[in-house]
């Protein structure tokens, strides 16, 4: 193992590095949350695969190849058409307003007053999104060095707190590049064909497992269309994923960079489905589906690669962790904190050097999300709470600000807080992993926006304007010119 070892410790130290190198870069408050506003396509593009394929998308996508074969890759392939979906249809209108958070979004289409609710929403995402992205450190320190849950999340957790604390989003940047390329060649590269000719190719695997292995909707229609509401949908207004988009250099980057990512994750995926379906023919018996992974790759992989493929399973994590980290740290900072302390924003936002108090902020939240993921024991449980509550209490307002103008302010805060308690309580009355709680709760969101919106006076027609010249990429300057050229 001394050469597996060898490459672990060398890629953990090469994460460091990038995240001094970064600190060197962020000088500015758009540097150290977007970097700088100027990713080009190949950047954007490695970045955002990076950010939405994590540990769950890795060992739980190899994990349901295994237990119900190629249509495991369902969830994996909802995630991608997610971003898709977002690429083509919103990314470009997103990176163009030029905001932070997605608070911030609500804050400039309904003129206010939405921005504290919809922040602690989404804080308690991203934080629970990175506490089980942090837990995941456990399973593969465990196949690595044999080492204890706490010792392994802690020491995890600090690696990518210690990056993203010291360069912010452009540590964070190099670093998922990095990712991304360990990830195409250990998991695509080299796991995948290895694992597919250990099983004894794909004649082998159809004449050992039943032909339910095959179906592409084996896992059940149910299951499919949870996966589309929960996955695809929240892709389109996560914190995490929209911190991404801003770090966009132009629409078309934002456009086709994405798309060109969300193309990836639908390969990955197939690829993990695949995996996962050799192994069960390779080990039959696993005590659980989620060691499919760590064993295949333990015992069926040479020295060396094995090392390269457990770094990919590592990075994949880390990258979900990082950028799950820096959008709980901003969320927190921009748009809980500073509203509660009355701060004002100003239109020189964007230049003010505010590195300091945001690298604070991610340093407190990191410590947090590695006690919260050291206390916390069901995974699963806390990520389906963290993406119900996103859906079932954002969706409705976000979507219906970019999409329905007749939407109002009253109309969003309702949608916000009965979509989060509908969740919250029909959770506690069918249980956390029950599909209904985002179900109901989504439509009873849907309905309190569009009822209270036409119950209440139409959105001012100053901030529409301001909106959709924002939308449009018309900064203040030339607003003002339009005015003066309106009035001649």
């Amino acid at each position: 193992m001394a050469v597996d070892y060898t490459v672990i410790v060398v890629y953990l130290a090469g994460m460091l590095a990038m995240g001094w190198w970064g600190m060197r870069r962020a000088k500015s408050k758009s540097d150290f949350l977007v970097a700088g506003r100027r990713l080009g396509p190949v950047m954007y593009s490695g970045t955002m695969a990076a950010i939405v394929l994590g540990g769950a998308s890795t060992i739980g996508g190899v994990g349901l190849g295994y237990r119900y074969g190629l249509s495991g890759a369902w969830m994996v392939f909802t995630i991608g058409l997610g971003l898709l979906a977002l690429s083509v249809f919103f990314s470009a209108r997103i990176a163009r307003l030029k905001v932070y958070t997605v608070s911030e979004m609500l804050d400039l289409r309904y003129g206010g007053r939405a921005g504290v609710i919809s922040g602690i929403v989404m804080w308690a995402y991203t934080l629970m999104l990175a506490v089980t992205s942090t837990i995941a450190y456990a399973t593969i320190f465990d196949v690595l060095f044999d080492m204890n849950r706490t010792l392994a999340i802690v020491l995890g957790g600090s690696i990518v707190v210690a990056y993203s604390t010291l360069g912010g989003m452009w540590s964070i940047t190099l670093t998922d590049m990095v990712q991304f390329v360990v990830k195409t060649i250990g998991v695509l590269l080299l796991l995948l064909p290895i694992a597919v000719v250990k099983a004894g190719g794909f004649s082998e695997m159809k004449a050992k497992l039943p032909t339910g292995y095959f179906d592409p909707l084996g896992i059940g229609g149910e299951t499919i269309f949870t996966y589309v509401l929960i996955y695809t949908f929240g892709m389109l207004i996560g914190q995490d994923i929209w911190q991404r988009v801003f770090t966009a250099g132009s629409d078309r980057t934002a456009k086709w960079g994405g798309t060109v990512a969300g193309t990836y994750c639908l390969v990955y995926a197939v690829a993990g489905a695949v995996i996962g379906t050799a192994a069960k023919v390779l080990y039959p018996n696993l005590g659980s589906p989620d060691d499919a992974f760590a064993t295949i790759v333990k015992d069926e992989l040479p020295v060396g690669v094995r090392g390269l493929v457990l770094a990919a399973a590592l990075a994949a994590v880390m990258s979900t962790s990082s950028g799950a980290l820096i959008a709980c740290a901003t969320v927190a900072n921009n748009d809980i904190w500073s509203r509660l302390r009355g701060a004002v924003r100003r239109e020189d936002d964007e230049e003010r050097d505010e590195v300091r108090g945001n690298r604070v902020f991610i340093l407190v939240m990191g410590v947090a999300v590695i006690v919260t993921a050291i206390a916390l024991n069901n995974v699963v449980e806390a990520l389906t709470v963290a993406y119900n509550l996103l859906v079932g209490g954002l969706l409705v307002p976000i979507l219906g600000g970019l999409l329905w103008k007749r939407g109002t302010a009253q109309g969003a805060l309702a949608s916000v807080i009965v979509g989060g308690l509908a969740v919250v309580g029909l959770m506690a009355g069918y249980g956390i992993l029950a599909n209904e709680p985002v179900y109901y709760g989504l439509l009873l969101s849907l309905a309190a926006y569009v009822t209270v919106s036409l119950a209440t006076p139409a959105t001012d027609a100053a901030v529409l304007a301001a909106w959709r010249d924002r939308l449009a990429g018309r900064g203040a300057a030339e607003r003002a010119s339009d005015r003066v050229a309106a009035h001649q």
